[in-house]
């Protein structure tokens, strides 16, 4: 009798043990689960993100091809393709580019050069997302001038000029935003007619 109720308990601890583990495996697979689904997620979050990134706009746009090259050559493209951002980038129409010396131009797309064709490109970038609406609002409230910070760790002036906002760089010169609020999934790009300047 002793030995029927010892195995009955024994079998008892074995069937609770069993369920235990069964339990803790189906724990394990469904949180594994639960991982695989929010990578999944993130990765089709990404592939979204970059699709319709401020570097895709660029691309897509033919007077932008200057520009496009110039990122690809600073290594800038990755950042503003991959990361959330938000970005605002004021950018350089080819014909803006074309005003710029040559030999200066082919001097800042030279391999040698990077940081300083990075360093000229991150003028001409915000993180934070400003559109034309916000820029005019900001002017208007700031008595005619509104300044803000670049990447570069530079300041650039926006005031309005007629209807057309124009921006003053470091070196008092100016350029006038053509095409505004070319929406991306990680900001904002509008084009400007000149290459603006640290002072």
């Amino acid at each position: 009798m002793k030995n029927i109720i010892l195995i009955g308990a024994f079998s008892a601890l074995i069937f609770t043990a069993c369920e235990d583990n069964d339990k803790k495996e189906q724990e394990r697979a469904q949180a594994e689960q639960v991982e695989t689904e929010r990578e999944e997620a993130l990765a089709e979050e990404q592939r979204e993100l970059e699709g319709n990134s401020i570097v895709v706009k660029t691309m897509e746009t033919d007077s932008l091809s200057t520009l496009t090259n110039a990122l690809k050559k600073a290594d800038l493209s990755e950042t503003l393709r991959k990361e959330q951002g938000p970005f605002t980038v004021f950018a350089p129409t080819d014909a803006a580019f074309n005003e710029i010396d040559k030999e200066k131009m082919d001097s800042l797309m030279n391999n040698d050069n990077q940081d300083e064709l990075s360093d000229l490109l991150k003028y001409h970038v915000v993180e934070d997302e400003i559109t034309s609406d916000e820029l005019s609002q900001q002017i208007q409230s700031n008595n005619g001038e509104y300044t803000f910070n670049t990447m570069a760790g530079e300041e650039i002036t926006a005031m309005m000029s007629g209807e057309d906002i124009v921006l003053r760089d470091g070196s008092g010169n100016t350029a006038t935003i053509t095409r505004a609020d070319i929406n991306a999934s990680n900001g904002v790009v509008h084009m400007i007619d000149a290459v603006i300047m640290k002072k």
